[in-house]
């Protein structure tokens, strides 16, 4: 009976410390990291380390000189191959951080090429390798799936126009920079998280001191919500071609206020005299490439050329595109490969066919285009997001609803600047300002009439 008497007493609190852990795994995977994952993890890579770098090919061979110090010094007759040295090791609360530098002979493709095996030989959730600096990466481990549940991290990088959107798979946030990546293009079939990604968007943007203008030909349906954050608000064919004129008048007017001060960009200007950056969002962009007459084929086709205009020339005046919809290619018509070669940057969701992914990232990161095929369609926010830098990567946006978006715009309502060129179109709100009334057609613009 004392023998039965002592397992209960020592199992019980086993059992109830690993239900615990089992639960936490489940439910709060952040807390059984930094209890079990990251020590486990720490303990493996020390110890396999070299034996890991050296299986996978990421090892060269010793210097002359030091292959003659350790047969003469220490007197081995062996001289083992040498891997990247271990410059620091850092744990976090979703992985572990490993900045490593680089022996001659070896480059960061080298590291990015065996990041699969990296990851199964240390059991880590995925292994991203990022270049630091010349001959430093860092290996940014996850110890689990953070995208499962997104939880935006708390210190992000801040800018005049930096908006941090998404979460990525190596646990960091997701920025997306204007002036960096000036103009980009977000695509999606529906269900899939496009119109979550423009909320988050949209709900960054509205806390800044820029003018938003929205271009949504399907009635308003999904821009209407803003109505009280944006300068300007075009909800049909009509109402976009006057306004994407409206915008090319303004890009000249500041070329010309850049000409006076003898300067070549906006934020070279005295912030005294600095027009407001301008953010256009083009909402399901094929609307505006689709035609039924050929004087819609007219507008169609001056509408594009106004976008490839502002795509070629607005960012030193500081207007910047995002463009989104469900498919982009050359089937649309005339002048869509030459938009989508002005978008830099690239977030696609998971689509209907291969050939949509291959236009989305095809062509600034082949290896991508796997990914995005694979993204589950019970996961929506889940995305691909990579610029013409050739660098990509998993993100997902936080979920946030359209009364959330809306109720963000109508609080920030004091930072919409007035842009008297798109006057016209300025959304017209409630007496009481809560929600926004029906757009009004306006008159043609006369010198595309």
């Amino acid at each position: 009976m004392t023998d039965v008497a002592t397992l209960w007493e020592v199992g019980l609190p086993l059992a109830g410390t690993a239900g615990g852990l089992g639960y936490a795994k489940v439910r709060a995977p952040r807390v059984f990291w930094s209890l079990v994952g990251l020590p486990v993890t720490r303990v493996r890579f020390a110890m396999n380390y070299h034996s890991t770098m050296d299986v996978c090919g990421l090892t060269v061979q010793p210097s002359r000189l030091r292959a003659f110090m350790v047969r003469t010094i220490a007197r081995r007759p062996d001289v083992q191959p040498v891997p990247p040295k271990v410059r620091r090791v850092r744990g976090t609360s979703t992985g572990l951080r490993v900045t490593l530098r680089l022996p001659a002979g070896l480059e960061p493709a080298d590291v990015m090429a065996a990041s699969e095996r990296l990851r199964h030989a240390w059991g880590v959730h995925s292994v991203t390798v990022v270049e630091t600096k010349p001959g430093f990466v860092e290996l940014r481990m996850t110890g689990y799936d953070v995208l499962r549940k997104v939880r935006m991290p708390r210190q992000v990088v801040s800018g005049p126009m930096t908006v941090p959107v998404a979460l990525r798979e190596d646990g960091t946030a997701f920025v997306r920079d204007y002036l960096k990546v000036p103009h980009a293009l977000t695509l999606g079939a529906n269900q899939s998280g496009k119109s979550m990604y423009q909320r988050n968007l949209v709900a960054g943007l509205a806390r800044l001191p820029v003018a938003l203008v929205g271009i949504d030909c399907k009635r308003g349906v999904e821009q209407r919500g803003y109505a009280p954050r944006l300068s300007a608000l075009a909800i049909t064919p009509e109402e976009a071609d006057g306004l994407l004129d409206g915008l090319v008048g303004e890009m000249e007017d500041r070329f010309d206020l850049l000409s006076e001060h003898g300067v070549a960009d906006i934020w070279d200007l005295p912030e005294d005299v600095r027009p407001a950056p301008v953010v256009v969002l083009v909402d399901e962009v094929a609307e505006l490439f689709l035609v039924a007459t050929k004087k819609d084929e007219e507008r169609r086709d001056r509408m594009v050329t106004q976008l490839i205009r502002l795509g070629q020339l607005a960012r030193a005046a500081g207007i910047y595109l995002e463009i989104c919809g469900q498919r982009f290619g050359s089937d649309l018509g005339k002048g869509a490969t030459a938009l989508r070669a002005q978008l830099t940057g690239r977030t696609v969701h998971r689509v209907n066919d291969k050939q949509t992914a291959e236009m989305g990232v095809g062509d600034i990161a082949p290896d991508a285009v796997v990914t995005v095929l694979t993204i589950p369609p019970d996961r929506p926010g889940i995305a691909v997001a990579g610029d013409t830098s050739g660098g990509w990567s998993r993100i997902r946006t936080p979920a946030l609803t359209a009364a959330e978006a809306a109720a963000i715009c109508a609080a920030h309502a004091h930072l919409t600047p007035d842009l008297p060129a798109l006057a016209a179109y300025r959304p017209v709100i409630s007496a009481g300002g809560a929600a926004p009334v029906p757009v009004p057609l306006v008159k043609p613009n006369p010198a595309t009439a």
